[in-house]
Formats: C-alpha cells, structure tokens, sequence
C-alpha cells in the first residue's frame, strides 16, 4: 500500500498560536503506510511501526484553549497535534512510545478529513469508533399491559 498523506487542519484563528510551534500548512500532516504513522507538526515529528497501533477513536469538538498546539496530558500521559478544536482522532499504542523521555500511550491528531483517516486505519484492520456519533437507541418494546 503506498504512503497516504492527511493534512492537519489549522484553524484560521488557531494559526498565530501555532507559528509559536513552527506550524505552517506544509509541515502539519500526517503519513500513514503499511510500516509507520510520521506525523509531523511544526518543529515537532512523531513516529511508531503500524504494528504497535491498537485502535482509533474519533473525538471532539474540544474546547479551544484544551486542544491547540502540541499538548502534553499530565494525567493520561497522551500527546496532541491539535490544529483546530473541531475535533480528532485519537490512536491508541500497544506499547507506549518514548519520545523526549516520556512514554506516550496515545496521540491525538486534528486531520482535516477525520473520518478518511479512520479509514486507513481500519483498512489497516485497527479496530475503532466515532464517539461523535449517538450509539443507537434500543429497540422499542411494546407494553404488554396495553
């Protein structure tokens, strides 16, 4: 399979905040092939095997000053390339990554095209699901007593 590149989204407001991280549209992207996720934003690059990808999850909208630039969860230890606070995709790690002496269990992206990335990644045979979306309501029952 040949490397499919998804751009993230920088949100026009977003953008004097994210010069800050040397963010500019042609070095905020993500390349996702058969062996690595390279994503690249601003100053900083991520990357591990497509062999320790455990899932997906489509997330968002966040608030704005909780999702733009690269962020660090003091909590969950999780890191975002955030462009835009209209939402993401989360991917989760098998084995946590160690990157600048921290052991990362998942990234956050803010791709432009949410739900074709996520495809790429089932393509990939990863499991996932969009949290955006309601879980459907249970079936009816009817009343018995009626």
């Amino acid at each position: 399979m040949t490397t499919q590149r998804f751009p993230i989204r920088l949100g026009r407001r977003s953008r004097p905040v994210l010069l800050l991280f040397g963010v500019r549209p042609a070095n905020a992207f993500v390349d996702l092939d058969d062996d690595e996720l390279d994503a690249h934003f601003g100053f900083f690059r991520f990357r591990t095997p497509t062999s320790n990808l455990a899932s997906w999850r489509i997330e968002g909208p966040w608030r704005w000053i909780t999702a733009i630039g690269v962020r660090f969860s003091v909590r969950q230890h999780d890191l975002t390339f955030g462009g835009t606070n209209r939402g993401g995709v989360r991917v989760d790690f098998k084995e946590p990554v160690r990157k600048w002496g921290i052991r990362i269990p998942a990234l956050y992206l803010t791709v432009d095209d949410l739900e074709g990335f996520a495809a790429a990644l089932a393509d990939r045979g990863l499991p996932g699901d969009d949290a955006r979306k309601p879980a459907p309501a249970p079936p009816r029952r009817s009343n018995p007593s009626s």
